[in-house]
């Protein structure tokens, strides 16, 4: 007769039994037939649900492991698909050739470009120039005798000189409509505060009233571009040479009065800039201390980065915008106070100093145009 034993109830077996039941710690086993019954013995087979089960945690396990590799390694791929694309918008301007010629074209299709051109050469040759007549002057290199194509070659340098210079009066006539522009800009505000819902009233203000209303700045350069047209018209033959005279030197002293107020605006504007420089380095710093490698990074310290790298080229230029400032600063208390001592060296090398560093930034801000057309 078959028996079923359960392992809780079962007291401390017998060795005789204990080759026919289980023993009492197994936990899979549930319940055996006593092989001696007439029915035959079942062959012990785990269940399907225990079975699946178990291999359901195992898998589970393994499962979740690789989902969190997974997860950090998409998170990984994310932000390296981001550095990716960054540094391709960074490096894709490297690939588009943009040749010196594009750009000269360019600038030479525009007045303030076509100045600065014929400035280089205006003041190329008013150096070779100086270093000619210090030769020709000194004891010990001058020669005994001068030959008919060197002066020939001396006088049509000078008239080129003085045609360039002419030439650059010219193409800076009606300078003035720029910042009158901006004045007119201005002109029209709206009547007050409580603007409708379906759209601000506007009413026109005098022209007196905004044009003393003005900031100094684009006013101050309003009245030097007049005083720049009067004095190339009066060598025109429009006007007399006293008035032109007089329109030149009052033409000096705005410029001369501008190069300080920008002088002035340059120094705040840097001071502003390496506060900011110094906050961003002061984060930089600060989130490097954390023993962060390259790829924990966060997307703040990636960002503080960039702004970093603009704030220091915007201080590049604003050095560059400095020193033109000071050649200019320099070149026009010549003028302006009549000073002659090493006028001719002085006003020669500040002269071309200042062309260069102009030349250059508006050189790199066609080159900057060209680029973004070309993107």
């Amino acid at each position: 007769m078959s028996s079923i034993s359960f392992p809780s109830e079962q007291p401390v077996p017998s060795n005789h039994e204990q080759s026919f039941y289980s023993s009492p710690f197994e936990g899979n086993a549930s319940f055996q037939m006593n092989p001696l019954s007439s029915h035959p013995p079942r062959t012990h087979r785990v269940s399907a649900v225990s079975s699946s089960s178990a291999v359901h945690v195992y898998d589970t396990q393994s499962i979740y492991g690789h989902e969190e590799k997974t997860v950090t390694v998409e998170n990984e791929k994310e932000e390296t698909d981001e550095v990716d694309v960054e540094e391709e918008q960074v490096s894709k301007p490297a690939l588009v050739h943009i040749s010196r010629e594009e750009v000269w074209r360019e600038l030479f299709l525009t007045s303030n470009g076509r100045d600065k051109g014929f400035k280089l050469i205006q003041y190329s040759i008013r150096l070779y120039l100086l270093f000619h007549t210090s030769i020709s002057s000194s004891r010990l290199l001058r020669q005994p005798t001068r030959t008919l194509w060197e002066a020939e070659l001396v006088k049509r340098l000078r008239s080129t000189y003085s045609g360039l210079s002419f030439t650059r009066k010219l193409l800076l006539l009606f300078n003035w409509l720029g910042p009158l522009t901006e004045i007119k800009a201005q002109q029209s505000v709206p009547y007050s505060t409580e603007v409708s819902a379906e759209k601000s009233r506007k009413i026109p203000r005098p022209f007196l009233h905004t044009l003393l209303y003005a900031p100094p700045p684009v006013l101050l350069e309003l009245v030097n571009a007049l005083a720049d047209d009067a004095a190339t018209l009066s060598l025109l033959g429009l006007f007399g040479k006293k008035f032109g005279d007089r329109a030149d030197r009052f033409s000096d002293w705005c410029w001369f009065i501008s190069t300080l107020v920008g002088l002035v605006e340059n120094g705040v504007e840097r001071q502003m800039i390496g506060n900011l420089q110094h906050d961003v380095e002061t984060r930089l710093y600060s989130e490097s201390m954390t023993g962060a490698t390259s790829k924990s990074r966060p997307k703040s310290t990636k960002t503080d980065e960039k702004e970093l790298t603009r704030l220091r080229k915007q201080d590049y230029w604003l050095q560059i915008s400095r020193a033109k400032l000071v050649m200019d600063l320099i070149f026009v208390s010549y003028e302006l106070f009549r000073i002659q001592r090493f006028k001719e060296p002085v006003k020669t090398f500040t002269g071309l100093i200042a062309a260069i560093l102009s030349s250059y930034k508006l050189y790199h801000g066609q080159y900057n145009v060209l680029l973004k057309k070309s993107l």
